[in-house]
């Protein structure tokens, strides 16, 4: 048996502009990090040679790897040359379509996993990774989707992550201290405001309107916000990053028609109201998680105002995807 583990990502500024549509033509950057919530993908021989075992949300037991429904394990394992005498199964900390990138920490762990079970790990480094998990999803699946999420689950940590008219991504590492890390953490609220939803259809319509000059506009402001945030995380300014993820959010929810709804913004006033200095949706939007920067004293006035909303406690994930058991 194999199993790797791979972290889901929470991104603070800059979403969208990892869309190839946008970043083709204007250049794109995000600063997220991934958190200690993850994917776990494990293979194990399957007693029937001839025949295949999927477990994910359903279980499928095939006698090809082209009579997979699931169409990215079909397509990695079309990629690999995985034959039968399989099983493969899939257990997550969050559920999909909450904004935490599910799907591609999915796509880059069973990429992990599966070159492990070839033994071809000496092929495998946290770019190829990445850039695999990108053609996988954008270019074979046709994914109307951006290129965050697979890096982002792929080297871990906190990071620059920045989008090339080229197509080629840069990956830089904020080094910031322990005690910063942890006090980040400390002035960081989430709450599952729950509607977990598909991110295409709105990544969809946002892809196809990011050449007007309004939402270039928007995404270039955003994208501008990456190099003072990081500043900002490595003084402990934490104020200054709740301004700059309000002013995200606020820009973010013009791109796309339904990145926001009543719900959402309720929820978002009221943990403002309550003292929060900034926040954002999670992902695509639509719903979720959401995500607020705010002083602790203010935490027990955040929890009350979101009392309809489950709390969500997480720390920072440093490893990015690995290999945990291969025995």
């Amino acid at each position: 048996m194999i199993i790797t583990r791979t972290p889901f990502r929470i991104s603070f500024v800059g979403g969208g502009s990892d869309l190839p549509s946008f970043y083709r033509s204007n250049g794109g950057a995000v600063l997220s990090t991934t958190i200690d919530k993850y994917m776990y993908i494990s293979s194990h021989d399957f007693f029937e040679p001839g025949e295949i075992r999927t477990k994910y949300s359903k279980t499928e037991t095939v006698g090809a790897v082209s009579d997979l429904q699931h169409p990215i394990l079909r397509t990695i394992m079309q990629k690999l040359g995985v034959r039968e005498g399989l099983e493969v199964s899939s257990i997550a900390d969050v559920p999909a379509g909450t904004g935490m990138g599910s799907s591609s920490s999915f796509t880059v762990g069973t990429l992990h996993n599966l070159m492990a079970r070839q033994g071809r790990l000496g092929e495998v480094d946290k770019a190829w990774l990445g850039r695999m998990a990108c053609q996988v999803e954008l270019e074979d699946l046709g994914e109307p989707i951006g290129k965050q999420d697979q890096y982002a689950a792929a080297y871990g940590g906190l990071n620059i992550i920045r989008f090339h008219k080229d197509d080629s991504v840069e990956v830089e590492a904020i080094q910031i201290s322990a005690e910063l890390r942890g006090a980040f953490c400390q002035h960081m609220k989430l709450y599952y405001i729950g509607n977990q939803r598909s991110a295409s259809t709105i990544l969809a319509e946002q892809s196809k309107t990011s050449s007007e000059a309004d939402k270039v506009a928007s995404l270039k402001t955003m994208v501008s916000f990456v190099e003072p945030f990081a500043g900002s995380l490595s003084t402990g300014d934490w104020k200054d990053l709740g301004n700059h993820m309000h002013e995200n959010w606020k820009l973010k929810q013009s791109l796309a028609s339904g990145i926001s709804n009543p719900r959402i913004q309720e929820a978002y006033q009221a943990g403002m109201a309550a003292g929060a200095w900034g926040g954002k949706l999670l992902g695509a939007g639509g719903g979720g998680f959401m995500l607020f920067m705010a002083p602790p004293s203010a935490h027990a006035a955040l929890d009350q105002s979101m009392h309809e909303c489950r709390p969500f406690p997480f720390q920072l994930d440093l490893d990015g995807s690995k290999v945990i058991f291969n025995g």
